[in-house]
């Protein structure tokens, strides 16, 4: 049988067997003919498209047996350790495309800084300029960080980050042209005011007291960018569903990604409040903090949910 008319015969029913079903009989039957499908074609289609396809609906029933085995209890602890980090993995892509692009709206506003000095205060207002321009000149370059209370600061960051991260997954609703511009406007802020503090000299260490807290906080954009094309995605690309499953399958796993930036913001929150004030803390220590941060990123949105899923796999081929 020509591998067209395998795919062509089979199509509806593996389509079937992504809709959740309650039913531990079905769910067990599903998964049966998967593994033989997926024998079928490994040994017709070497290396096709086909095998990947079919692994993956195979790879994500026996995730589910796993998880319907284990105790109520522990619901909370298969979603972070293995429900999430599975739909992050699904997304690499997008979240890879969006942290690129972020990327370069953050080098857009150095540039723009660069060449048009008045550019940054069209950006980031006269008021918030002047105020750290005298910041600067009286010695404190960072002395924003240093007022009021702590618990105080660290509950209005916490807030303004969840603010700035709802309203760029939520603007994904438009079919993701406002997490777009979201995404734009808050790189542009991000590069115009490092570019101000490399201006004065003080870039590297403006770096070293603002990403104790910064690394954190806009990897959140990020992930909330990514987020809210899911939802723009799902508007515009329904595949096989409807625009309205599409966009009820997009929401409930965008949710999802959603809900891992909640230790983010309150780890974040808290560097700022109560870790980022004090400016002259020791290099290495700000580097320190600085590496813990990045290394969580780089191993739960990356290496975590590659391993995860290879992991899955290689267990479904066992069955």
């Amino acid at each position: 049988m020509r591998e067209g008319q395998f795919i062509k015969r089979n199509i509806k029913r593996w389509e079937s067997y992504q809709q959740p079903t309650e039913n531990p009989d079905e769910v067990a039957r599903q998964f049966t003919y998967l593994v033989d499908d997926l024998s079928y074609a490994k040994t017709f289609y070497p290396n096709s498209n086909t095998i990947r396809y079919i692994n993956g609906i195979a790879a994500n029933i026996y995730l589910s047996i796993y998880k319907n085995k284990k105790e109520k209890s522990r619901r909370l602890i298969t979603f972070w350790t293995h429900e999430l980090p599975l739909v992050i993995r699904r997304q690499h892509k997008l979240l890879l495309f969006v942290f690129l692009f972020f990327l370069a709206c953050i080098f857009l506003g150095v540039f723009s800084a660069y060449n048009d000095q008045t550019f940054v205060r069209a950006v980031l207002g006269d008021t918030y300029v002047d105020m750290t321009e005298q910041n600067i000149a009286s010695g404190h370059p960072f002395d924003v960080y240093n007022g009021g209370n702590e618990l105080t600061m660290f509950l209005k960051i916490a807030f303004n980050n969840v603010r700035v991260a709802f309203m760029t997954y939520i603007f994904g609703i438009t079919c993701g042209v406002g997490t777009v511009y979201l995404l734009f406007q808050n790189g542009l802020m991000v590069g115009v005011f490092e570019y101000m503090f490399f201006h004065h000299q003080l870039g590297m260490r403006s770096l070293s007291v603002i990403l104790i807290h910064g690394t954190l906080e806009l990897w959140s954009i990020v992930v909330a960018g990514c987020a809210g094309l899911m939802l723009g995605n799902a508007i515009l690309f329904p595949k096989t569903y409807t625009r309205i499953e599409s966009l009820k399958r997009g929401a409930k796993d965008s949710i999802k990604i959603i809900i891992s930036l909640v230790p983010v913001f309150i780890v974040a929150a808290f560097f700022e409040g109560f870790v980022t004030r004090h400016t002259e803390m020791p290099i290495w220590l700000s580097i320190l903090i600085l590496a813990g941060s990045a290394t969580f990123i780089i191993w739960y949105f990356i290496i975590y949910p590659i391993k995860l899923n290879k992991q899955a796999q290689h267990e479904a081929h066992l069955e």
